[in-house]
């Protein structure tokens, strides 16, 4: 970790107080936090909850008073605060913690001057805010969550699908092989980074990037002098794979079998850079009858389904 000085700025209308610990222990591991601001109307009751943690947690609270209904002063306080900072020459970076969209073009206006934009909110953040950070992480990832809680953080919605991060990696290690260099996966997770700001193996349940890129079934990783690296998997070992995960599919679905429309959905899903003509086939049909163990016929209403023989 290089030591850059960040300021945290916090929106206190937008942000709940349970996560102010997570939030300076996730920051910590960027760098050093050298101001730390919250903003909001501090005779409201609905900033009651933050008033025990500021002191606590040494973060100076900003008065803004709501003086127009409708009218979100703190963002203006908070826009000018950061602009004013920016021009000390003070900081490398910013974390920006909202899930308002209104502070994307202050992102913006950041990452043009050079800053690192950290931005960090809860899942409703609207994409526009994600996307204009450096790196956006979302809050519901961090601390430690119940199991109940760790379940709803797989595949969110707002998140970035998985087969676009497999078809992301394939293509970063692809461009490497082409000039005779190796990929490490620490690079892979910097180009992800930069590619997709929200990207972040926790919104798919995982704590390692590693355990995400293997159980995709797609890439081999070796360790070599505690640094790990990520390569394609041989073409004939995944085809047999899929093969064989086929032929269990149909094998557990009993002597009825599977519909070949159902069948090929789940292939698909499991396998998102499957494509039957790399098997020498121009139909998904096809590529199932050439399975051995494994056979067609058609149900009473005249459906291809597939079996075990």
């Amino acid at each position: 970790m290089d030591n850059k000085r960040f300021a945290l700025l916090i929106d206190a209308d937008n942000i709940s107080a349970r996560y102010i610990g997570d939030i300076l222990e996730e920051l910590s591991t960027y760098g050093i936090t050298t101001y730390k601001r919250i903003y909001g109307d501090w005779t409201s009751t609905q900033a009651t909850k933050w008033k025990g943690e500021l002191l606590e947690n040494s973060v100076i609270p900003v008065q803004q008073f709501s003086n127009t209904v409708g009218k979100n002063a703190t963002d203006s306080t908070l826009i000018i605060d950061a602009m004013d900072i920016l021009y000390t020459g003070n900081v490398e970076g910013f974390c920006i913690v909202s899930s308002d969209s209104d502070f994307t073009r202050l992102a913006s206006r950041l990452r043009e001057s050079g800053m690192e934009v950290i931005g960090m909110g809860e899942e409703k953040t609207p994409r526009s805010f994600r996307v204009a950070c450096t790196r956006f992480v979302n809050l519901e990832n961090l601390g430690n969550q119940d199991e109940d809680a760790k379940d709803t953080l797989k595949d969110k919605d707002n998140s970035i699908s998985r087969e676009t991060i497999y078809n992301a990696i394939t293509n970063i290690i692809n461009e490497n092989e082409n000039k005779g260099k190796s990929v490490e996966l620490a690079a892979v997770g910097n180009r992800l980074v930069n590619m997709y700001p929200d990207f972040d193996v926790r919104n798919y349940g995982y704590s390692l990037l590693s355990k995400f890129v293997e159980d995709a079934g797609l890439f081999l990783l070796e360790k070599k002098q505690n640094v790990l690296t990520v390569y394609l998997k041989d073409n004939e070992q995944s085809q047999e794979e899929i093969r064989n995960c086929v032929k269990e599919m149909i094998h557990k679905a009993g002597s009825r079998g599977i519909g070949i429309s159902e069948l090929s959905n789940r292939v698909y899903s499991k396998y998102s850079t499957f494509n039957v003509k790399d098997f020498g086939y121009s139909q998904f049909s096809k590529f199932v009858q050439g399975i051995e163990g494994v056979e067609l016929y058609q149900d009473k209403n005249d459906r291809k389904r597939a079996r075990k023989k």
